[in-house]
């Protein structure tokens, strides 16, 4: 009987480890290779030359559907635009909204622009990825 019961316990647990990727995503948003370079000097991404300004970014090796890239008063944090918490669709492709949230439309979640946290239905941070800043003053976002 007791055996029974670990059975179950153990086979709950696996069942919803299994519902969610590494990165805390759900396992249908897909994971692909990140590694754009961006020049903040170039008039495209002027925005990310002051604390709370954000630029997409898209490209063949910019995730799915691009990354919103933004600048914070520690760096740079770039998020992709997949929706974190359900499954892609037409309407879950993450957009900035008064220059302050990340937004969802498929379901109305809301982030943190600058921080990524969940602000509204969602309960994870969209995925992020790596930023670093070469010495010549160009961005490097790669996961």
């Amino acid at each position: 009987m007791i055996l029974n019961k670990i059975v179950i316990v153990c086979t709950l647990l696996l069942f919803f480890q299994s519902c969610n990727s590494n990165d805390g995503t759900v396992n249908c948003v897909p994971i692909t290779t990140v590694n754009v370079t961006i020049n903040p000097n170039l008039p495209l991404y002027s925005n990310l030359n002051n604390p709370g300004g954000w630029v997409y970014v898209g490209g063949v090796t910019a995730g799915t559907r691009g990354l919103i890239v933004v600048r914070t008063a520690y760096g740079y944090k770039a998020y992709d635009r997949n929706a974190p918490h359900i499954c892609p669709s037409d309407k879950t492709t993450l957009y900035v909204k008064n220059d302050i949230s990340i937004v969802c439309d498929q379901d109305n979640s809301e982030w943190i622009l600058l921080t990524g946290q969940p602000t509204k239905v969602a309960n994870r941070a969209p995925r992020t990825y790596q930023v670093i800043v070469n010495t010549n003053g160009t961005i490097l976002i790669t996961n």
